[in-house]
């Protein structure tokens, strides 16, 4: 009996020395092959690759297993995107993108608590946006819209399905309409914060949905955990703080022009 457990112990302990070198593997390897090809399409067939499990199902539960996963596959394509879009060249942003996929596929991706939950459906979200913006500038806006949409969609899913409440594909609809509404109106002004030579560049939309983001799903929670007895006051300090937030982004940190 005890030889039985000190090998199961062994057995344990090298898979997960495996998965933790896989993941690093993929982690910087995505990253590494979309500089090093100057071409996005490799870095989106590995990152797809290593998600062949969704896809292994029978054709019933293909597109359940699809939204189920879809936070997870628009951080790995966001990452090659906004890698691609960095530059050929290897860039501070390039580091940074490669470490945070890593701590995505090690530590973020695996948690399960209300707050890790939050967090994926929000990185998700501003990742998804900014690697869209940056996709899209070319195309016609209506593009912007319909991949916005989809993040939106799937942020919220990804926390509600998680909720008690099991009715939320009306909320869902709502928050990927609001993103593709708001993508729309933010294409005729596309403004995108820069640092420097780091490579880094933030586009204002992916920093607004995100906080609308945060603030549509706290609300319906909160709505759905007071039911009858819920109260205004219950969501002022959120919605407060994003409505705050977003108009200085938008007035402070936009160049306005109010004389037409």
């Amino acid at each position: 009996m005890a030889d039985f457990v000190l090998v199961r112990k062994s057995r344990n302990i090298a898979s997960s020395a495996v998965h933790l070198f896989l993941n690093l593997l993929l982690g910087i390897g995505t990253v590494m092959i979309t500089i090093l090809s100057g071409n996005p399409a490799l870095g989106i067939i590995l990152v797809l690759t290593s998600k062949w499990r969704v896809f292994a199902v029978r054709a019933r539960y293909l597109w359940l297993n699809i939204k189920a996963n879809l936070v997870d596959i628009i951080v790995g394509l966001s990452v090659v995107i906004l890698t691609y879009h960095a530059g050929a060249a290897v860039l501070p942003v390039d580091f940074v993108l490669a470490g945070f996929y890593v701590m995505w596929l090690l530590v973020i991706k695996s948690k399960s608590s209300e707050v890790a939950i939050m967090a994926q459906a929000l990185i998700a979200v501003f990742l998804g946006v900014s690697a869209t913006v940056f996709m899209t500038t070319s195309l016609d806006p209506v593009v912007l819209s319909l991949i916005c949409f989809i993040i939106g969609y799937s942020a919220s899913r990804h926390i509600l399905a998680q909720s008690s409440d099991k009715d939320f594909t009306l909320s869902t609809l709502v928050c990927g309409l609001v993103f593709a509404e708001v993508s729309l109106i933010s294409s005729f002004w596309t403004i995108i914060y820069t640092f420097g030579a780091s490579g880094i560049r933030i586009p204002q939309l992916a920093i607004i949905l995100t906080i609308f983001a945060f603030v549509y799903i706290y609300v319906r929670q909160a709505v759905v955990k007071y039911q009858e007895d819920f109260r205004f006051r219950h969501i002022l300090g959120p919605v407060l703080f994003g409505t705050v937030l977003i108009a200085i982004i938008l007035l402070g940190f936009s160049n306005p022009i109010f004389n037409l």
